[in-house]
């Protein structure tokens, strides 16, 4: 199962997340720590994201998709053979080819 969380900023998509994800044993997935994780990591996409945000730019698409799709090889990984019970995303997918590109991931 895949939950999508979507509203405006600071209605409190994140506090749900955390509660509802735990809940239904779901990972939460939100772009935000994962664009803190992987600039403090310095991964390559981390540092393409670092220079975006710090110009005061949005992330593109693919930068983000490339974020998520990591994240889900982990979680993908950390089942160790089993299947993963599923993702609960916060504010994401923001744009229709975020949404297409998501869809594209789950279904691999």
């Amino acid at each position: 199962m895949h939950v999508i969380l979507m509203g405006p900023q600071g209605v409190g998509k994140g506090t749900q997340a955390t509660r509802i994800a735990g809940e239904l044993g779901l990972v939460h997935v939100s772009t935000g720590d994962l664009f803190r994780n992987a600039i403090k990591a310095q991964t390559p996409l981390g540092q393409m994201a670092k220079k975006i945000l710090d110009a005061g730019e949005l992330v593109p698409d693919d930068v983000t998709l490339g974020i998520v799709e990591q994240r889900l090889e982990e979680i993908s990984a950390e089942s160790a053979g089993g299947a993963p019970s599923g993702a609960l995303f916060d504010g994401f997918p923001r744009t229709p080819a975020q949404a297409a590109g998501l869809d594209e991931m789950l279904a691999r």
